[in-house]
């Protein structure tokens, strides 16, 4: 398997690639709750793929997985004790990872984690961090099985949940 950046022209397929999951995914609204134009958003994929941060997988020239992997943290990483205390740009955050519904339980989206824990680590970062819905306990699992530890939570607003409580895991050494 080989993760590949994103491009611009690759804007459409990806748009329709997350419709298609949300649309499709069983359990969305209860574990990750993600809406059509609301998380993610199209601008949001748009500003990944222009800022480099966007990775595709395809078989068959079809999109079957995406995410984001930005090479910092947001603000919002700022207020968990993390197990090492790093600037933002020392920190590579995993994103909107999501599994086509014709692939998902077939071990893509851990693939994918690991493909993202070695670029972060090309890159020199010294960690890898992501958060998810409380929900999202099947999440939470496939991430604590890659060797994830949660750090802590936040009570945050999202457009497609209001305020929620967020998970947050940082890869252990």
């Amino acid at each position: 398997m080989k993760i590949s950046q994103a491009k611009i022209t690759d804007y459409d397929y990806i748009l329709a690639f997350y419709d298609d999951v949300i649309a499709h995914t069983p359990n969305m609204p209860l574990y990750a709750r993600w809406k059509k134009n609301q998380h993610p958003t199209p601008q949001g994929i748009k500003a990944y793929i222009e800022e480099g941060s966007m990775y595709i997988y395809c078989e068959n020239g079809k999109i079957i997985g995406a995410m984001a992997i930005t090479m910092y943290q947001g603000d919002d990483y700022h207020a968990i004790e993390w197990t090492q205390q790093l600037d933002d740009n020392e920190v590579a955050v995993i994103h909107i990872l999501a599994v086509s519904p014709d692939f998902q339980g077939k071990g893509i989206g851990t693939m994918m984690i690991r493909e993202s824990i070695e670029l972060a680590k090309q890159n020199g970062k010294k960690s890898v961090r992501l958060d998810a819905l409380a929900s999202n306990t099947p999440a939470h699992k496939i991430y604590e099985a890659l060797g994830f530890q949660y750090r802590g939570k936040q009570h945050l607003y999202a457009e497609n949940t209001g305020w929620t409580d967020f998970f947050f895991f940082e890869l252990k050494d």
